[in-house]
């Protein structure tokens, strides 16, 4: 078995130095440091965790609670995880996920053993349960989703609200009057996903400023209900020239539904949603969407838990980023058609 010892031999240093290229605990100069994992990479050497986590008192180890819910697009969830990953793998740690049904009692099993040197949480509600045990850690925590309440932990989210105004105010620039909008389901909303009625409440704050008419609906998870949702939806509301999505399912069955009707976008509807550019692309999605952001969500909270693991005190003030929304146009919006 390759050791240590080893891999000073053929980079040419003490066995101290090499130790301390991998642990950090020292300043190791950028050729040796490059010298080091050059050798360890030729002869197949990683360093021990555990006895890393000996020395430095880290893991290097970062824990990932989120969870699958049968309520929302499973397809979205796996981009906010891989943005979190990415970023770690980038930053030299390792995700440990968890995605029990029971989060406070996961939460509490990877911290209390040490096993994690932060926290990050996804699925974050308005209340959530997770949350007196993450404060109560010894480890920080970071989250991606905005709770009632931030003491004590980094917060990164979209700001919701004002996507609502962005997509209401481009609707209206071309000319809409009669807008519709479908949002996530009202379980979601139920156990705390405040994202839902935070999007709601500025859509229609900026409707009423407009003059405008806005109809929210709650819509399904998952096909076919959604797909027969939609259908349903165009069928009542004969007026309606725009559609807003703020839901993933809902965006992903609108070509068929609309196919099926023989509908023409933005001849005859416009529509804009909100998702990442990278499900746009897995789905084909031809619609303008506000980008969700999932990877700049899950980047700016590894980084900030990251920094705050290695380099800041226990009182350095936790910061709140709501990212503004962006709009990408995919010719999806135009005017209402003519009576």
């Amino acid at each position: 078995m390759v050791t240590i010892t080893d891999v000073a031999r053929a980079a040419g240093v003490s066995r101290s130095t090499a130790s301390y290229a991998f642990s950090g605990r020292r300043t190791i100069s950028t050729v040796v440091r490059d010298r080091v994992a050059a050798a360890a990479h030729d002869l197949g050497y990683t360093p021990n965790a555990g006895a890393r986590a000996l020395k430095t008192s880290r893991t290097h180890v970062i824990g990932l609670l989120a969870q699958f819910l049968p309520d929302e697009f499973a397809p979205a969830m796996l981009q906010y995880m891989l943005g979190v990953s990415d970023t770690a793998r980038d930053l030299g740690y390792d995700i440990l996920l968890a995605i029990d049904d029971d989060g406070v009692g996961a939460l509490r099993r990877l911290t209390s053993s040490r096993m994690v040197d932060g926290v990050v949480l996804l699925n974050v509600a308005e209340d959530d349960p997770r949350l007196p045990a993450l404060r109560a850690a010894h480890q920080p925590g970071a989250l991606v989703g905005l709770p009632r309440d931030c003491r004590g932990v980094d917060v990164f989210d979209l700001d919701f609200a004002e996507a609502g105004r962005l997509m209401v105010d481009r609707l209206v620039r071309q000319g809409h009057r009669e807008i519709l909008l479908v949002s996530q389901s009202e379980d979601v909303v139920a156990r705390g996903g405040a994202y839902v009625w935070r999007h709601q409440e500025g859509a229609l704050e900026r409707a009423a400023r407009h003059g405008v008419q806005l109809t929210c609906v709650f819509g399904a998870s998952a096909q076919p209900e959604i797909g027969h949702q939609l259908d349903r939806l165009l069928t009542d509301h004969p007026g309606v020239t725009a559609l807003m999505l703020n839901n993933e399912a809902a965006a992903a069955a609108l070509p068929g539904v609309l196919g099926g009707r023989g509908l023409r976008v933005p001849e005859d509807l416009s529509v804009v949603g909100r998702y990442s550019r990278e499900l746009a692309e897995t789905f084909a999605l031809p619609f303008s969407a506000v980008e969700s952001a999932p990877d700049v969500l899950g980047r700016m909270a590894v980084e900030q838990l990251v920094r705050r693991i290695e380099r800041r005190g226990p009182d350095e003030p936790h910061t709140v980023r709501l990212v503004a929304p962006t709009l990408v146009d995919r010719g999806s919006i135009g005017p209402p058609p003519t009576p």
